[in-house]
């Protein structure tokens, strides 16, 4: 089903399918492609749970058994503005987001309202009928993989067994490259029923922070970068935002592969505990915009401080000259630790 938000004050028209995931702005003869989206956000990030029973060390999110579930009542809120905005779709995730008690309904209220949910999971709790509901409302779903990887390859059939093609979010470090190298090189079995793996830049945030799985930190970023990008490859890739400094700075890429980071700009991130952010991985690090009943998310989208601040970041020449500026935009605006261009 196509989707289309025409734009005519600021000369672009947003194109969604919500069957294929096709998305594109198409600026009117004559004009640029916008910075960001005045209306409000295109696609929303929301943690529906900080529940998890992992209990990773590098969880970003620092999530527990203890996490608290978002209600019912508030996700709902969220969607009816989402839906006022034009938001196209929205990324469901945690904790783990499908062991929310009321996870199917959250599918069913975002599909009424003709907003395209999608989730990552650590493949803990994908019932029969969770995966019905994935599978009848759904976009995309993404498993994150964790070595050794059974738990990993158990997901993956789960979903294939419903006929829902997944991906995997693979967190790339400066440990971890080894494994995405020999991936790339020689990928293991259960990929070949993946639709693609997704490459996610280490954080240094969360409950422990290892400096030293930083990416940067690695000697291979080039082998990486040039392998990812190149028709050598063995199975279809994609980038996080964060890794678009490596891509563009150690290869020939086509800048069609990655985008600028979209936060403020495109996107926007709800935390569980109803807290507004430009980007969930700020979740933790500052007190972000409240919401509640009496608050509009377009109003905090518009005009918050914090929104605004992350803008300002993208627009400014913090990078000078370097021949990458408009397609990184001066890299993260949270951690500078993510810059893996060389450059800085």
């Amino acid at each position: 089903m196509l989707k289309l938000n025409r734009y005519k004050d600021l000369g672009y028209t947003s194109v969604f399918n919500s069957i294929t995931g096709f998305f594109a702005r198409i600026p009117d003869k004559g004009k640029v492609d916008p910075f960001w989206s005045p209306h409000g956000p295109e696609l929303m990030d929301i943690s529906i749970t900080n529940w998890c029973d992992m209990g990773c060390k590098f969880c970003y999110k620092s999530s527990t058994k203890r996490g608290i579930h978002m209600r019912l009542s508030d996700y709902k809120l969220i969607i009816d503005q989402a839906a006022d905005m034009g938001t196209f779709q929205v990324a469901l995730g945690g904790g783990n987001p499908n062991q929310h008690p009321d996870f199917i309904k959250i599918l069913e209220y975002t599909n009424l309202k003709g907003i395209v949910p999608n989730y990552t999971t650590n493949g803990r709790g994908l019932s029969d009928e969770i995966l019905e509901a994935t599978k009848k409302y759904c976009g995309a779903v993404a498993v994150s993989a964790y070595p050794p990887y059974d738990e990993t390859e158990l997901s993956l059939i789960k979903l294939a067994n419903y006929g829902i093609k997944a991906n995997i979010h693979f967190i790339l470090d400066a440990n971890s490259i080894d494994t995405a190298i020999w991936w790339l090189k020689e990928p293991p079995e259960f990929l070949k029923s993946v639709n693609a793996v997704i490459f996610l830049n280490y954080k240094p945030s969360g409950r422990k922070v290892f400096e030293n799985k930083l990416l940067r930190n690695s000697e291979r970023l080039d082998e990486f970068f040039k392998l990812a990008t190149s028709i050598e490859r063995k199975i279809k890739v994609g980038f996080d935002a964060c890794c678009v400094s490596g891509v563009f700075a150690r290869t020939n890429a086509s800048p069609v592969m990655v985008d600028a980071c979209d936060a403020a700009r495109f996107s926007m991130y709800v935390s569980e505990d109803l807290k507004v952010y430009p980007c969930s991985f700020q979740s933790g690090l500052e007190p972000g915009d409240a919401f509640n009943e009496s608050t509009s998310l377009l109003d905090i989208w518009t005009s918050s401080e914090n929104m605004q601040s992350f803008r300002e970041y993208f627009s400014s020449n913090r990078c000078g000259g370097c021949n990458h500026k408009s397609l990184c935009m001066n890299g993260c605006p949270i951690f500078e630790q993510l810059v893996v261009c060389g450059n800085r």
